[in-house]
């Protein structure tokens, strides 16, 4: 199911792709903005997928395919689940390519819908408390690595103690409000900053800074016997 976003044709018989936007028109609110644009940068090239550019969006697709699994995956713990809503990420990026604004980031406007999509995933499905356990410590599938969630390099005795702090962190994660659950992810996963996040979120910056450092806090209280 992942090949359907890097095939073309095979993404245009799914879809009601309509008219693409003609560049320089009228009705493009984009054009004072693409002036500015590095023409190599993700904004630049899914302007031109809202022109009717294909190639450019199979590469948005491929370059972003991988990293957008694994976001999922930490969102749902699911490979398989991960994978479906990826795609369908991608198909709800090729049907709205003609509303993109270059004013945001590519990447948060792609982790905004990825975003909704999951909440809303979890709570379709009525499997909330299961599909929105995420596996913070879980080593990634495809590295074998495990970023720390403290700031500190991990201790011996944090290496003893990893299946019961494993645990522990799902379990206090999964309790965190839904968003500093989602802030927590952005942030340590996808490395976004504050802003970043916050325009994700629709939180200034320093709400957004605001909401991390109460997640932390409540994460390092809970499990301040190990680290």
């Amino acid at each position: 199911m992942a090949t359907m976003v890097l095939n073309g044709p095979a993404l245009n018989a799914g879809l009601d792709s309509g008219p693409a936007r003609r560049p320089g028109s009228a009705a493009d609110p984009n054009m004072g903005v693409r002036e500015g644009l590095d023409p190599t940068s993700d904004a630049a090239i899914m302007l031109r997928v809202a022109e009717g550019d294909e190639t450019g969006f199979t590469y948005l697709a491929q370059k972003y395919h991988r990293p957008m699994i694994h976001f999922l995956f930490r969102m749902v713990g699911n490979q398989a689940i991960a994978e479906e809503l990826a795609q369908e990420v991608f198909l709800r990026v090729y049907r709205a390519r003609g509303s993109y604004r270059a004013e945001a980031r590519f990447t948060t406007w792609l982790y905004r819908i990825a975003t909704n999509l999951a909440v809303n995933y979890a709570r379709d499905t009525k499997n909330e408390r299961t599909a929105q356990t995420v596996y913070l410590d879980q080593p990634d599938p495809e590295t074998g690595m495990s970023p720390d969630l403290a700031d500190d390099e991990p201790s011996a005795e944090e290496g003893l103690l990893r299946d019961e702090r494993m645990a522990a962190i799902r379990r206090h994660v999964m309790a965190l409000p839904e968003r500093q659950r989602m802030a927590v992810l952005m942030h340590k996963y996808q490395g976004m900053d504050y802003r970043q996040i916050g325009e994700v979120l629709k939180l200034s910056e320093s709400a957004t800074k605001s909401l991390l450092f109460r997640a932390y806090q409540t994460l390092r209280e809970k499990l301040k016997d190990f680290v």
